[in-house]
């Protein structure tokens, strides 16, 4: 009778996971009701079954900075927090502070070179000819000459989400078919994912997908469930972008080197809808391969207030040289502070393996650079830059014509 049942359960489960595919992509080979037949209308459920946020208690951190030391990013005070492990609890639907507390800023057009902004990431629109301008912040503005912008324009929308009040990091813009999608790394620090012991009570980061029938949104969350996930709740991800190759697109981000010491690039494909990873992540190559890269506590680099010890990684950028080399941007801290190097993939894929340039690319406490079209054709260069009045974006003309990247000449 038992061997009966289980052969009815069985078949069951297997004709759930055909009629999911056939609705679905998303129950492929990567999910297959391998815990039960949940897929169909649970199918994005199922496939992220592990994503359920967890925090943990804290614990010693790494040995305050000395004072005058060069510090990144100002002491993190988290909001308090219940001792013990435990769900953490599902935000409140109100969570946005009133209009009134916080008046929305001034539109108005200025120079770039009167923007502050860290990891300006610039999306070209053919349809309107005008390029769009967002990052750290999660601001917008527009140009039709990359020179004088009009902004900032609040433009998502995080209602009933965790992220919702939530600070916003390294914001893009990508176009997939007809839909705009707006990446964007939220934080937490009221949740802690792990502690590791003298270092760092690392919080919940996610880089998430937002989505669009315009370029200028209003941007809402593409998968409505308030404490999704799109990558592992146990990593530190930041940073993420999105890069397509064979008609799979991926997204390619940061594991954090708070979280790991020794910081890593990552990528995990989507589903055609890009609401769920298929597979889990796999590492590109760690921060401490490239020669230009260097350990914090050795260049006498403080983070968030600590004598963190370890080796950063930030801020990729996929492009292709004129041959078709592929390659990536990526930042990390070097001999004179923040610096952005290059990658290369040997075998032209995602895939690689990867190797490095020597030498940074852009080494004078400049990164998170990223590579656009003019509407005239000319290849550019956005990133900020750091000459000690904060960080301010820059656009550089660039040469990808032969198997390297060039850096031209500063234009705004």
């Amino acid at each position: 009778m038992k061997t009966i049942r289980l052969f009815m359960t069985l078949a069951v489960c297997a004709l759930l996971t055909v009629s999911c595919k056939s609705k679905n992509d998303c129950c492929s080979e990567e999910c297959q009701c391998k815990d039960g037949c949940t897929c169909c209308d649970n199918c994005q459920a199922s496939c992220n079954r592990d994503n359920v946020i967890i925090s943990v208690p804290r614990g010693e951190q790494a040995p305050p900075a000395n004072p005058g030391q060069r510090n990144f990013g100002g002491m993190i005070r988290p909001r308090p927090q219940g001792q013990g492990q435990a769900q953490a609890p599902r935000p409140p639907m109100n969570m946005q502070r009133p209009a009134g507390q916080r008046p929305a800023p001034q539109v108005r057009t200025v120079s770039l070179k009167e923007l502050s902004m860290s990891d300006p990431f610039i999306y070209p629109d053919p349809e309107t000819k005008t390029y769009w301008l967002t990052g750290t912040g999660g601001s917008l503005y527009k140009s039709t000459d990359l020179e004088m912008w009009t902004g900032p324009y609040n433009v998502i929308d995080l209602s009933g989400t965790w992220m919702q009040g939530n600070f916003v990091a390294a914001a893009e813009i990508h176009k997939f078919g007809d839909k705009f999608y707006y990446a964007g790394t939220w934080n937490n620090h009221s949740v802690c994912i792990e502690q590791v012991p003298r270092r760092y009570n690392v919080p919940l980061n996610q880089t998430q997908l937002l989505v669009s029938d315009k370029v200028d949104g209003p941007y809402l969350p593409l998968v409505k469930d308030s404490l999704f996930c799109l990558g592992p709740t146990t990593w530190d991800i930041i940073d993420g972008t999105l890069y397509e190759e064979n008609d799979t697109v991926y997204m390619v981000f940061v594991h954090e080197w708070t979280q790991l010491i020794d910081g890593t690039m990552a990528y995990m494909p989507l589903s055609k809808d890009l609401t769920h990873r298929l597979a889990e992540p796999t590492t590109i190559f760690r921060a401490s391969e490239a020669a230009w890269s260097k350990e914090m506590n050795s260049i006498g680099e403080a983070t968030f207030g600590m004598k963190m010890p370890g080796w950063v990684t930030d801020g990729p950028q996929m492009f292709r040289t004129e041959t078709g080399r592929l390659g990536m941007l990526w930042s990390s801290w070097g001999e004179n502070r923040y610096a952005n190097g290059i990658a290369w993939s040997t075998s032209g894929s995602i895939k690689g393996p990867w190797i490095q340039e020597e030498t940074s690319f852009k080494g004078d406490n400049s990164g998170h650079g990223m590579i656009f079209k003019s509407f005239e054709g000319q290849l550019l260069y956005s990133v900020h830059h750091d000459g000690g009045t904060g960080r301010k974006p820059e656009i550089w003309t660039v040469d990808a014509s032969g198997d390297n990247l060039k850096l031209g000449k500063r234009i705004h």
